[in-house]
């Protein structure tokens, strides 16, 4: 049954974190730097979290962590593990869209835990909604290209995602290059989506119902005519019709200073798509992204500038 078909009470948001908990570190998609992993876990533990990790956490065939089942394992024991209280992705690359059909979606419903990733583990997040609508986290302890270590901002964004109750308020960033996409307007709708690339590769299998959302996306390392693709196919397809607005967020390692860059292509999509547009969102591959849930309730403000994702229920 489709999300549409649905009510709220059939939303899923997992528990908050405790100090404690245990939490896990799993690879569905490529190999992940075991040392920066190893940092990750330790900024975990300062918040007072227990750390494991998949028995295949660190395995490698070729551009992949493990073969699908081995990465299938990882992610399914670790769903279906009680003292499991939430799951770390690695990292992202490629990958999570060989095995997002086959979550134990089951095993997910009876006790609802946060998966925390971002970039291919879109997907994931995606099936996740469209299965169970089980809200997960966009986000990571992500490294700035550049930079040596997790910076505060985004280290504490995902705390506060994960263990307190209070209300998410992202904020546009001017400097983002696709700040300029901003239009005006105020939309209020489930917080669906996340990488571009994912997103038009759920397309027709594990993109859910999009009408009355809003459609969060975000780019890395792309050809202008590859995001141009993915939109006109999104869009001719009918996959965006009904949205209530979209937030956009970074677009990283792409040249804006073209004559006809990407943000042209954007702007050409978003306006025939005639909803409110917050841009400029600091949700990606960029300096100091922060983390935000996806499918929670969120309210779309482009004249504030704000992006609030409330967290009193599902």
């Amino acid at each position: 049954m489709e999300s549409s078909d649905r009510t709220d009470a059939d939303c899923i948001l997992p528990p908050l974190l405790r100090l404690g908990d245990r939490v896990r570190f799993v690879s569905p998609a490529s190999s992940p730097d075991r040392d920066l992993v190893l940092r990750q876990a330790e900024i975990l533990k300062g918040w007072g979290l227990d750390v494991d990790f998949g028995e295949h956490a660190f395995c490698k065939h070729d551009y992949l962590a493990g073969t699908d089942e081995e990465r299938l394992a990882d992610l399914n024991a670790a769903l279906r593990d009680p003292e499991v209280r939430a799951i770390f992705t690695t990292r992202g690359g490629k990958g999570s869209y060989r095995i997002a059909d086959r979550l134990d979606f089951g095993a997910a419903r009876r006790d609802p835990k946060f998966l925390v990733g971002f970039s291919d583990i879109t997907m994931l997040h995606l099936s996740l909604w469209k299965h169970c609508r089980q809200v997960s986290i966009h986000g990571a302890l992500f490294v700035s290209e550049g930079e040596q270590d997790v910076g505060a901002e985004t280290c504490d964004s995902l705390r506060r995602a994960l263990m307190t109750s209070e209300d998410i308020i992202i904020r546009s960033r001017p400097a983002e290059p696709t700040s300029a996409l901003t239009t005006a307007g105020t939309a209020t709708g489930r917080l669906i989506g996340g990488n571009l690339d994912m997103v038009a590769t759920a397309a027709g299998w594990a993109l859910p119902d999009l009408h009355g959302a809003i459609l969060l996306l975000e780019a890395v390392n792309m050809y202008r005519g590859q995001v141009d693709r993915q939109l006109t196919m999104l869009r001719k397809a009918g996959h965006l019709n009904g949205l209530a607005g979209v937030a956009i967020g970074q677009f990283t390692r792409f040249e804006f200073d073209r004559r006809f860059s990407v943000i042209d292509i954007l702007r050409e999509h978003l306006d025939a798509l005639d909803v409110p547009v917050l841009a400029g969102l600091p949700l990606g591959h960029g300096h100091s992204p922060l983390s935000v849930p996806i499918g929670a309730v969120a309210a779309l403000d482009a004249k504030a500038g704000t992006l609030m994702v409330r967290r009193g229920g599902a």
